[in-house]
């Protein structure tokens, strides 16, 4: 299932400007995500990636430029902001908690509670139904980990990216944001999570996938974004654009204008 050129934008952002100091990070960037698809951001170091995706995740508040979820404006102050909005971002440094079970780490920050018998003050975290559902979302998600028990530091580099992807998917209502998920992985395990994404945006959730890795931004994504000097340079379809041209234009060598109509994605 990808995205169609017509489905409706759940998260756009207008003329976003961020400076640090007297560096401009961000000079009027657009950005649009439609309902259902996976959209690779790319771009060189300094290109505004990661401040585009901080102002779209909470992490950072734009100078100016506005931040629309589904049509209507939002301003996040922070992150919990954004994930009270329904979208949830994996950072590249995982936020895992070694020494705790799966399960444990699933609902990091979001533990489940029993009432207790003395009102709200004394309420039991509620480990059955946390490994309970633990191994639904994960079955859900084809996830393939023997025990839900385990520690995650049992885990290999995948398995750990994994968790920390349905993590995401589980709490996400809207948007998946993932800052280069298979940066430190090896192919098996690369694959692993890029099918992991799949079904992620196969349930129906936006997955935003920021990455410098080119063969897997073209196996995965149905539209590429193209981050150049803090704008917008073109968004592109991977289905009729070279990995060459989208270099070019993610180094300047080509403009967007110069790209055959087709490999421009609407």
């Amino acid at each position: 299932m990808t995205a169609h050129s017509n489905a409706p934008i759940v998260m756009q952002a207008k003329s976003l400007v961020k400076r640090y100091g007297q560096v401009t990070a961000l000079d009027g960037a657009d950005f649009e995500l439609r309902a259902g698809e996976i959209l690779a951001v790319i771009g060189d170091n300094g290109a505004g990636k990661s401040s585009l995706i901080k102002a779209l995740s909470g992490a950072t508040i734009p100078d100016q430029g506005e931040v629309f979820l589904d049509g209507q404006p939002i301003q996040f102050k922070s992150p919990i902001d954004a994930r009270r909005a329904g979208i949830e971002t994996v950072y590249q440094d995982l936020a895992v908690a070694p020494a705790m079970t799966i399960a444990e780490n699933l609902f990091l920050g979001r533990e489940l509670r029993r009432p207790g018998l003395l009102g709200s003050w004394f309420q039991m975290i509620d480990k059955k139904k946390m490994l309970e559902e633990s191994i639904a979302r994960m079955n859900d998600l084809k996830v393939g980990i023997r025990s839900m028990n385990q520690a995650v530091e049992t885990l290999s580099g995948g398995q750990r990216q994994c968790v920390a992807v349905a993590r995401a998917a589980a709490f996400a209502e809207h948007v998946v944001i993932l800052d280069e998920p298979t940066a430190a992985l090896g192919v098996k395990e690369g694959n692993m999570v890029l099918e992991l994404i799949r079904r992620v945006r196969d349930k129906g959730l936006s997955v935003i996938l920021i990455s410098h890795n080119m063969p897997h931004v073209f196996e995965i994504a149905d539209r590429i974004h193209i981050a150049r000097l803090g704008k917008r340079a073109a968004v592109v379809d991977p289905k009729h654009i070279s990995m060459s041209d989208t270099v070019a234009v993610m180094t300047g060598a080509k403009s967007a204008a110069e790209l055959p109509h087709q490999a421009l994605a609407h």
